[in-house]
Order: structure tokens, then C-alpha cells, then sequence
């Protein structure tokens, strides 16, 4: 019978490398789907993990123009962070681009912006459902934690149907 002692070493030499490794791991590309409500993270053209996503209350369809509570699509990037976000912790979305812009011109409307990758507001409790103004809620701040430390700020997000 083994005590304590043993048992805990012989526990570490299993888990350390395998903390090891989390802690070094490098996001470098981030893949969301909403139909699945569904946020996939890469890291070397490898699926490393994935999370559930709440979206914009009318999830169907790229966003559009400011207040359509479209979540977009197509491909941007994490341009910055706000550690002191409303949401707990955000990254901000390079939504607008070019492109956006252009067909919210041809609409004669604004295309929008603030979309964020971000946790929960304050006492929030996600319930399942699509929530936000348009933006990529996760749903506990606890996995927000964890893409703090694997995302960098630079990080392109594709956002598919």
C-alpha cells in the first residue's frame, strides 16, 4: 500500500508535464461557428480546445449596421484587450473591415463597431441563450481566464455561419 507521500510524487511526475505544457500553450488562430455556438481554439494547425459561445440576439446572418444585434462574420482580428470590460475581460474584434464598411455605405447606414470576445457581466449566469448586442460571450468567466493567458493580442478570430 503506498502512503501519502509516494502517491503525491508518483501524481506529479503524471501531471506537471501535462501543466507544463497548458501553460506554454500558444493560441494562433481562433475559429468560431455559430450555428454550432461553437468557439474553437489552434494552436500549430491543431484543435486545442473549444468552448461554447453565446451570441447577438439575432445570430442569423452577418452583421450589418450598428444596433442589428448581428454577430459578424468573416475573418478579423484580436486587436486589443480590456481587463477592465463591463463583460469581466474582453478582447476586442477588428470588426469593422473594409468590407464591412462598404456594403453598411451601400445600405446607407453605420457598419457598427465594439465587438468584443468577452466574459460575463457581474451576477450574470448565462442561461443558454444568444444574449448579446452582437459580440462572442463565453459563458464563465473562468474560461475567460483561460484565454487570457493563451491569446495574444494579434490573434485572428474567423468568425463562419
Amino acid at each position: 500500500m503506498w502512503n501519502r507521500t509516494q502517491l503525491a510524487l508518483t501524481l506529479a511526475a503524471f501531471l506537471l508535464p501535462a501543466l507544463a505544457v497548458a501553460q506554454d500553450l500558444q493560441v494562433d488562430r481562433i475559429v468560431v461557428h455559430k450555428s454550432q455556438r461553437k468557439m474553437v481554439l489552434f494552436s500549430n494547425g491543431k484543435k486545442v480546445k473549444s468552448y461554447r459561445v453565446a451570441l447577438g440576439t439575432q445570430p442569423v446572418g452577418p452583421k450589418q449596421w450598428r444596433g442589428d444585434h448581428k454577430t459578424p462574420e468573416g475573418r478579423y482580428i484580436l486587436d486589443s484587450r480590456n481587463v477592465h470590460s463591463q463583460f469581466y475581460k474582453a478582447f476586442h474584434i477588428s470588426y469593422p473591415s473594409p468590407k464591412d464598411i462598404q456594403r453598411a455605405r451601400k445600405l446607407g447606414v453605420s457598419a457598427g463597431g465594439d465587438v468584443m470576445l468577452h466574459g460575463l457581466p457581474e451576477g450574470y449566469v448565462w442561461d443558454g441563450e444568444d444574449w448579446t448586442d452582437g459580440c462572442i460571450a463565453l459563458t464563465s468567466n473562468k474560461e475567460m481566464d483561460e484565454l487570457w493567458t493563451t491569446i495574444r493580442v494579434g490573434t485572428p478570430i474567423e468568425i463562419k455561419p
